[in-house]
C-alpha cells in the first residue's frame, strides 16, 4: 500500500493519463479499485487506499473496476494500456509511419505484444478500431484544415492522411453526411480571415490562463541562435519533421484562448506530427485549474500562483536538441550554456533557407554529432568530460527516442539516463520535465530552488517538495520565475 495518500489524491481528481499505471486506488466504500484515468466520479478521499499495482489492490480484497479496467494500465503484460497504446499508434502515423499496418507492427514490436493483441485491446478500451481512431484524428484535422485555410481539397486530405482524394470523399461524407467541399464553401463565405496556400495559419487551443509572455522570457533566455528567434510577441524556428524542412512561427491569440501557428506550404504533409510537437512546446495541454489549486496550498508557492495562475512548463520540440542543451548547461548559467548550445548547433547543424535571416540552421541530427569525436565538440569551448557525455547521448538516441512522449515510464528513462557519463539526476529530471512532459519532475538539487526554499539541503527540498506532488515541475517554474535572474534558472 502507498502511503502517500494525499498526493495521489490529487492526481487521481486530475484524471491526468500521464499518472497512468503509476498507481492504483481501492474504494473502501465499494470494494472496487481503479485507474487515476477512470471516469467515474472520484470517491471522496477518506474512502481511498493507494496500491502501487492491481495484485496489490486484489490481494486487500478489492474488486476490479469493469469501466477503466485495471489489467489494461501501463506495465501490466501481456497487454499494456490502450489508451496509450493508441496514443503511440496515432502519433507514429504523424511522425511518418507510411500506413496503419505498418504502424501496428512498429507499436506492437514497442510493447513486445502482436497486432493483434493491439487491435483486440483498443476495441475493448475505446469501443474503437484503432483505424476508427485514427480516421477520426484525420477527419478532424481536416476540418480544421478545409474552415481556417484555402488549402486544395485534395492537399488537405493527403496533409490530414489520407491515401488518396476518393477515400477522404468518401470518408468525410460518411462521417459528416456532407461532402468537404459544402463544408469549404460555408467556411470560405462565412469567414474573411480564412488564410491562403502559403504561408498557413492553424488555432491550437489552451485551457485558460496562459502565460504567453512568461513562455516567451523562458525560450529568449534559452534561444538557440538560427536554429530559434524569439521575439517581443512571437517565437519562430526551423523544423525538420518526416523528411520535411521548413519554419514555423507561433503568436498568441489571447481573444480566442489560441496560438496561432504559421507554417509554409511545404510542411503541410507532416502537419499532424507538427501540431503535436507544439503544444508539447507550449504545454497546451495542461490543466491550469488542477495544478494552481493544488499549489496554493502551499505557502511558499501560493503567492507566486496568485500572481501568475497560468504558469506552463515549457517542452521541447525535439528531445534530443533539449537533452544536448542540459548536458551543456551542466554548472554553469544559462547564458554561458546558451552560447556554448549556439556554437554547436552552428558547427552540426545543417544550413536551411527561409524567409527570416535570423534562421539559417536545422537543429543538429544525433546521427552528426555521434561521428565526431571528444576533440572536435571540446574545440567548441566544451570541457573534454562534457564533450564525451554529448557523445554518449548522441549515440544513445535509439534507445532513448525522447520524441516519443507518452512511451515512457518516466522514472525509468530518469534511471537511464543517469547511467550515461556526465549525466545527474539534475539533468535526468530536467529532461523528463521538458522533453518527457512529466508534471512531476523535481530536480532537488537545483542551487536557484534550494536557494528560494532558505538555503536548504537538496534532502530537505525534496521533503518540502512532497507538498507538491503531483505538479512539481510547475512549482520549479514558480520558483525558476520569481528568482532575481531568469539567467540563473538552471544546474548550477
Amino acid at each position: 500500500m502507498l502511503q502517500d495518500s494525499k498526493t495521489l489524491y490529487k492526481a487521481l481528481r486530475s484524471r491526468d493519463h500521464r499518472f497512468d499505471g503509476l498507481f492504483f486506488v481501492g474504494v473502501r466504500s465499494t470494494g472496487i479499485y481503479c485507474r487515476p484515468v477512470c471516469t467515474v466520479r472520484p470517491p471522496k478521499e477518506v474512502n481511498c487506499t493507494f496500491y502501487k499495482t492491481a495484485q496489490e489492490a486484489e490481494q486487500a480484497g478489492h474488486r476490479p473496476c469493469l469501466r477503466c479496467r485495471p489489467e489494461l494500465a501501463p506495465g501490466n503484460a501481456p497487454v499494456d494500456n490502450s489508451q496509450r497504446v493508441a496514443h503511440q499508434i496515432v502519433r507514429r502515423i504523424e511522425e511518418g509511419v507510411a500506413d496503419e499496418s505498418a504502424a501496428l507492427e512498429v507499436i506492437a514490436r514497442e510493447f513486445e505484444l502482436s497486432s493483434r493483441q493491439i487491435r483486440r485491446v483498443i476495441q475493448k478500451e475505446l469501443g474503437v478500431s484503432p483505424i476508427q481512431l485514427i480516421l477520426t484524428r484525420r477527419l478532424l484535422l481536416a476540418k480544421q484544415l478545409l474552415t481556417e485555410t484555402k488549402l486544395p481539397i485534395i492537399e488537405i486530405a493527403y496533409a490530414s492522411g489520407f491515401s488518396s482524394l476518393r477515400r477522404f470523399n468518401d470518408a468525410f461524407t460518411t462521417r459528416y453526411g456532407m461532402p468537404p467541399t459544402r463544408l469549404r464553401k460555408k467556411a470560405v463565405e462565412g469567414a474573411d480571415d480564412v488564410n491562403g496556400a502559403d504561408p498557413l495559419t492553424l488555432q491550437l487551443a489552451y485551457r485558460p490562463p496562459y502565460d504567453w509572455q512568461g513562455i516567451l522570457e523562458f525560450l529568449k533566455a534559452r534561444e538557440l541562435k538560427r536554429v530559434e528567434w524569439v521575439g517581443d510577441d512571437f517565437y519562430a524556428r526551423t523544423v525538420r519533421l518526416g523528411g520535411k524542412n521548413g519554419w514555423i512561427r507561433v503568436r498568441h491569440l489571447p481573444g480566442k484562448n489560441s496560438l496561432l501557428l504559421e507554417l509554409p506550404h511545404q510542411l503541410v504533409s507532416v502537419l499532424p506530427a507538427l501540431l503535436n510537437r507544439v503544444r508539447d512546446l507550449f504545454d497546451l495541454n495542461a490543466r491550469p485549474d488542477e495544478i494552481s489549486r493544488q499549489l496554493r496550498k502551499d505557502r511558499f508557492l501560493a503567492a507566486f500562483v496568485r500572481k501568475n495562475p497560468g504558469l506552463r512548463v515549457p517542452g521541447a520540440f525535439s528531445g534530443f536538441e533539449l537533452g544536448l542543451r542540459a548536458i551543456l548547461g551542466q554548472q554553469i548559467t544559462v547564458k554561458a550554456a546558451t552560447t556554448m548550445a549556439c556554437r554547436v548547433a552552428e558547427k552540426f547543424g545543417e544550413p536551411i533557407v527561409t524567409p527570416f535571416p535570423e534562421l539559417d540552421r536545422l537543429t543538429p541530427e544525433p546521427s552528426r554529432i555521434a561521428r565526431a569525436d571528444v576533440d572536435e565538440i571540446a574545440r567548441l569551448g566544451v570541457t573534454g568530460a562534457r564533450a564525451a557525455s554529448i557523445l554518449a547521448f548522441a549515440r544513445a538516441q535509439k534507445d532513448f527516442a525522447l520524441e516519443n512522449v507518452l512511451h515512457h515510464d518516466p522514472d525509468a528513462t530518469m534511471a537511464r539516463l543517469a547511467e550515461l557519463p556526465g549525466i545527474g539526476q539534475w539533468t535526468a529530471h530536467y529532461i523528463a520535465m521538458r522533453a518527457l512532459r512529466w508534471p512531476d519532475a523535481f530536480p532537488k538539487e537545483d542551487i536557484v530552488v534550494r536557494k528560494k526554499l532558505g538555503g536548504v539541503t537538496a534532502r530537505q527540498a525534496e521533503e518540502m517538495s512532497q507538498a507538491w506532488r503531483p505538479w512539481r515541475s510547475y512549482a520549479v517554474l514558480h520558483l525558476w520565475k520569481n528568482s532575481a535572474k531568469i539567467s540563473d534558472h538552471e544546474n548550477k
